[in-house]
C-alpha cells in the first residue's frame, strides 16, 4: 500500500515538474489577487488589517481551485485510472497520494509566501504567525475536499463550475475557523480554540473524505 501511495506521488510530482507553468499557475494567481486588494481598497493600514485574514482564505480556496480540476481527469484519459482502481487496496493510497501532490503543488507555496503577503497587509507578528498557522491545518483540508469535489465531477460536462458549487460549502467552515483565529489575535484573545476546530476539521476530512473519493472514483469510472 505504501508502495502505490510513493509510486503515485511522484508520478504526479514528476509530471507537474515537466509542465512547471501550469503547476505554478495556482500560486501565481493567489499572489496577484491578493496583491491587488491593497491597489483597490486602498493604503489604510487599519483597513488592511482588518480584511487581510479573509481576502488571504479566500484567494486560497480559489487558487487550490484552479488546479483540482484536472487531478484525476487526465488519468482517466489515458486509461490508468482504471488500472490504478483495479486492486480495492490502492484506491485509498491514490486518494492520499493525489491529495498529498496537490497540497505540495499549490498549498505548500500559499503556506511559504503568506508572510510577504501579511507584511503588504500590514499584521502583526502574533498575527502574521496565526495565519501562517491556519493555513497549515487549512489547506490540506482544501486540497481533500477538492479532490472529492474532482472525482464526482470525473467526466461530467461544466465539471469546473459543479466542482466550486460542491467544494465551496463544505469548505466553508475552514474559512471561517482560518480568519477567525487570525482576528481573535488582532482583539487580544487566543486563537487556539479556532486552531483546535480547524485541526477537528481537518481529522474528520483526513479519516472520512479519502474513503468517500475513492467510491466516487470508482462509480465515475464504470
Amino acid at each position: 500500500m505504501n508502495s502505490v501511495f510513493a509510486a503515485v506521488l511522484l508520478r504526479d510530482l514528476r509530471l507537474a515538474a515537466r509542465r512547471r507553468i501550469e503547476s505554478q499557475l495556482p500560486v501565481a494567481f493567489f499572489l496577484v489577487a491578493v496583491s491587488l486588494f491593497p491597489l483597490g481598497v486602498g493604503p489604510e493600514p487599519q483597513t488592511l488589517r482588518q480584511i487581510a485574514p479573509g481576502i488571504v482564505w479566500v484567494c486560497a480556496l480559489l487558487a487550490a481551485m484552479l488546479s483540482v480540476n484536472s487531478l484525476y481527469a487526465g488519468d482517466l484519459a489515458d486509461g490508468s485510472l482504471e488500472q490504478m482502481l483495479l486492486a480495492p487496496s490502492s484506491s485509498f493510497q491514490l486518494v492520499w497520494a493525489k491529495a498529498a501532490a496537490h497540497w505540495l503543488l499549490s498549498g505548500l507555496p500559499l503556506i511559504v509566501a503568506a508572510p510577504v503577503i501579511g507584511l503588504l497587509f500590514d499584521l502583526s507578528a502574533p498575527a502574521l504567525f496565526t495565519l501562517v498557522i491556519g493555513l497549515l491545518l487549512g489547506t490540506p483540508i482544501l486540497s481533500l475536499l477538492g479532490s472529492l469535489g474532482a472525482a464526482l465531477t470525473l467526466g461530467l460536462r461544466s465539471a469546473g463550475m459543479l466542482l466550486i458549487l460542491i467544494v465551496l460549502p463544505l469548505a466553508t467552515p475552514a474559512l471561517i475557523f482560518g480568519a477567525g483565529a487570525v482576528d481573535a489575535v488582532g482583539s487580544g484573545l487566543s486563537a487556539s480554540g479556532h486552531h483546535s476546530l480547524l485541526g477537528a476539521l481537518l481529522i474528520a476530512t483526513a479519516l472520512g473524505v479519502p474513503w468517500a473519493t475513492a467510491a466516487a472514483l470508482r462509480i465515475s469510472t464504470e
